[in-house]
């Protein structure tokens, strides 16, 4: 392994991550806001950086909440924030801590006045861990896993969910109703659109029946007869109790990964915030242009953000940015001074503990010195085993934020 330019890939991630953080953005919206005068004020979080964007929340507002509940992912919580109610839950299918923790935030909620105001902090990860099925728990979670499995895209999959929700696509927003929804998104989608960010609690629903229905048809979803009858059931499309403000964004992530490769030394270019292809042909790709440009007497670094996915085809372990990472070992390999590194900002990749992988021009003969062939790993998507044998897991913990994922391509001179 390169030592210098995985220091140079940690050092990037640390950074990038820090300048993403919500905490500030919800400090701004806010600042030198009264509700003085209201009724209650209730905060309800959810997404993987609930617990972060409630902090923010509590320290601006402190003792004028009247309670609130906050649900993010099993081990994203960092301990109590005054009363609130923190809840950790299931991520990427919804479990039974989803549905209860749901349940408990729809009941602070209920029967809200005019006077009212409920603070809504929404983050990537919402769809699953905020939840309130349509249908009953199993089937919504085996559709979950379906969609999930069958390579759909985020849009693809959240115009599905949310006609599987009693509180997607709008419909919290109207069981809030007539209380004032005061929301603050933070963006894991490509282009922010806020009605499938979390597959859009609080937006009106711009997909339709048809599109749902279509999704089911291209990736033939096995659905049961109730879950077909909600897919014909349309979602609110407009909705007067709203106030939305969007922050952050994978082009903020983009920026600031940039920027610390400038400092490092390198001349940075970025390719894209608006990546949306299978994981291993964004690696393949990113491989290519490490090829094209060996000859460059400058440092380079190539950076590309959006979310890919992953067609499963086997039963490894690992996720969209450990296997963008390892196919593009086989295009680095002998390549001198070249790495390429993906994560994901929320520090989760897939159902494991890392953020994403790392790999560089001796990480493929590393492996196959271990007896391990990268085509067969990928054939079973197994990367985050490779990539363990390979020193190449790149693992922050849980970060506070999520606004999707960055892979950068770094060629040092």
């Amino acid at each position: 392994m390169n030592q210098l330019l995985r220091s140079h890939a940690d050092a990037i991630v640390t950074e990038a991550i820090r300048q993403v953080q919500p905490d500030e953005a919800v400090r701004r919206v806010l600042s030198g806001r009264s509700f003085d005068g209201k009724g209650r004020l209730l905060l309800i979080a959810a997404g993987k950086a609930a617990w972060s964007m409630a902090r923010a929340a509590w320290d601006c507002l402190g003792d004028r909440l009247n309670g609130g509940v906050v649900i993010t992912k099993h081990d994203h919580a960092q301990g109590p924030i005054g009363p609130l109610t923190i809840r950790e839950a299931g991520h990427p299918v919804p479990d039974g801590d989803t549905f209860s923790a749901t349940a408990e935030a729809l009941a602070l909620t209920r029967d809200l006045t005019a006077q009212d105001v409920v603070l809504f902090l929404l983050s990537g990860g919402g769809s699953a861990l905020f939840e309130s099925p349509l249908i009953p728990q199993e089937a919504l979670q085996d559709v979950t896993r379906q969609l999930l499995a069958c390579g759909a895209d985020i849009v693809e999959m959240n115009t599905v969910r949310k006609r599987l929700s009693a509180v997607k696509g709008g419909r919290f927003a109207q069981h809030c109703a007539p209380a004032h929804v005061l929301a603050i998104v933070l963006s894991d989608i490509i282009g922010d659109p806020l009605d499938m960010i979390a597959s859009g609690p609080a937006y009106p629903d711009a997909s339709t029946c048809a599109d749902a229905l279509a999704v089911a048809e291209k990736y033939g979803l096995k659905l049961s007869g109730a879950a077909s009858a909600c897919l014909r059931e349309e979602t609110p499309k407009t909705l007067n109790n709203v106030e939305t403000h969007i922050t952050g964004s994978v082009r903020e992530l983009c920026r600031a990964a940039a920027q610390v490769c400038r400092e490092l030394g390198y001349e940075p270019v970025t390719l894209t915030d608006c990546l949306d292809c299978e994981a291993r042909e964004a690696g393949a790709f990113l491989a290519a242009i490490a090829r094209s440009h060996q000859d460059s007497d400058r440092s380079l670094a190539f950076l590309a953000g959006g979310e890919t996915v992953v067609h499963l085809t086997g039963k490894g372990l690992g996720g969209r940015n450990q296997e963008l990472a390892l196919s593009a070992a086989q295009g680095l390999s002998g390549l001198r001074d070249t790495a390429l590194f993906s994560v994901g900002s929320d520090g989760t990749d897939g159902p494991t503990d890392a953020a994403g992988g790392y790999v560089d021009g001796d990480t493929q003969a590393q492996l196959e010195g271990q007896g391990v062939k990268i085509f067969e790993v990928l054939k079973d998507n197994d990367a985050y085993h490779a990539l363990q044998k390979s020193g190449g897991l790149m693992v922050t913990g849980a970060t506070g934020t999520n606004v999707n994922d960055v892979a950068v391509l770094l060629i040092h001179r």
